[in-house]
């Protein structure tokens, strides 16, 4: 088992529906990153852009292959940020091109630091909400789910990957331990609405329950006038300690991975042997 130390990094700004400035903002980011010393640099969902409707994300949907070949910008983009910065990128959540018309994917993206692109997984649990007064999205008109959990091996990790509204549903977390995840990532773009309330203690238990670091990148602010995200972004080590919480602005947020104290958390608290189906 992996069991050595690394820094982790996540970056937070406020995306908007200027792809190429977005992008821009990630690169700028993720170098400073990578310059603190981070191997592990995640950036939040919609790292890319944010439409004023669900539907404005299918004209820079692209398709993902993995592996190393030709790539549409929005990808290219990330390779060169990650190569650039010797890092493992986990881009958020980026319209990936499927196969039923007049949707994508949600697609969170794994490069490598000599540029492949690593892994790939669809966001599973998509965010369709009516709250009275609050959010009011209906993912599912625009976007098609994933189905298969993912677990990437890194020379740091075990990463297991899940994408926002994910974290309000531990079977899958369940899983990713399972597989052997180390790290999980949840890379969001949670509305100020639910996250004031609800962010925190989402990702803590995640930690807690499958003694797990959690490396959580968040949009923060206004992108549109329809929308406010809440921010946030956290790191949590296996006792769900948060190790740093992000500033209400654009920024980065590193801390440090240590996989012996995991270990030494799950064997002198060994719930996870304690399970019983």
């Amino acid at each position: 088992m992996l069991g050595g130390m690394f820094l982790a990094a996540c970056v937070q700004l406020t995306s908007d529906a200027n792809w190429a400035k977005n992008i821009a903002t990630c690169s700028r980011l993720t170098a400073q990153a990578a310059a603190r010393g981070a191997k592990l640099v995640v950036l939040p969902e919609n790292f890319a852009f944010i439409g004023l409707r669900e539907e404005d994300k299918l004209a820079i949907a692209e398709d993902i292959i993995p592996g190393v070949g030709l790539h549409g910008p929005i990808v290219q983009a990330l390779i060169e940020m990650a190569v650039a910065g010797r890092v493992w990128l986990v881009a958020g959540g980026m319209p990936e091109r499927s196969g039923e018309p007049g949707k994508v994917h949600n697609t969170c993206v794994v490069i490598s630091p000599d540029g492949g692109v690593a892994a790939k997984y669809r966001k599973i649990h998509l965010f369709d909400v009516q709250i009275p007064g609050g959010a009011e999205f209906q993912e599912s008109r625009s976007v098609a789910p994933g189905s298969e959990p993912v677990v990437v091996e890194t020379p740091h990790c075990r990463l297991g990957l899940s994408i926002c509204y994910d974290v309000r549903f531990p079977e899958l977390y369940r899983e990713l331990g399972k597989m052997g995840a180390q790290v999980v990532v949840v890379p969001a773009a949670f509305t100020l609405h639910t996250g004031k309330d609800h962010w925190h203690v989402l990702l803590r238990a995640r930690a807690i329950e499958n003694q797990t670091y959690v490396v959580a990148a968040a949009q923060f602010g206004r992108p549109n006038d329809k929308r406010v995200c809440y921010g946030h972004s956290l790191i949590v080590d296996p006792w769900g300690t948060v190790l740093v919480d992000a500033q209400d602005r654009e920024g980065i947020v590193v801390a440090e991975i240590d996989l012996a104290y995991q270990e030494k958390v799950r064997r002198e608290l060994p719930a996870l042997l304690h399970r019983r189906r």
